[in-house]
């Protein structure tokens, strides 16, 4: 299950970026659930655990994917951390959904995020309620923003 804390929370990451930039590790990149969010939202190509082919800015190496999918990545292999995924946009929201499908997973928010008209099941921390649709998530997550 996918659990949100919403606002500030002292043992989140905020910085996302620098600790994916010291601690990704190369298989990471070459894992096929990460090659399909990376194709899906960074519409980029990995060619190699070094090398990544993106359409905008051509071969880069993966410090240079953006926020959300370094994010997610962190999500998906540090699940003992818990990762500020406002850097993350919405087309990022069902990719934490997946990967909270197998595993619990804990990220902090700081805005609202749309995680589409499917019915999914979210856990707020901060009111230890459990919410299936943005309606739901919006009346809840609304008083905590």
């Amino acid at each position: 299950m996918l659990n949100i804390f919403y606002g500030n929370m002292k043992e989140a990451i905020y910085n996302t970026a620098s600790y994916f930039k010291y601690d990704y590790e190369d298989d990471w990149i070459t894992n096929p659930f990460v090659r399909e969010m990376i194709a899906d939202v960074d519409q980029s190509t990995v060619l190699d655990s070094g090398v990544i082919d993106s359409p905008v800015l051509g071969k880069i190496p993966p410090t240079g994917l953006s926020g959300g999918i370094k994010t997610l990545i962190l999500v998906k292999f540090e699940s003992d951390k818990i990762f500020n995924a406002s850097t993350c946009g919405d087309n990022c929201a069902k990719w934490l959904l997946k990967i909270a499908e197998t595993e619990d997973r804990t990220i902090n928010l700081r805005h609202l995020m749309r995680f589409g008209i499917e019915p999914f099941t979210i856990r707020i921390l901060n009111t230890d309620q459990i919410v299936h649709s943005m309606d739901e998530l919006v009346s809840v997550a609304g008083e905590l923003i």
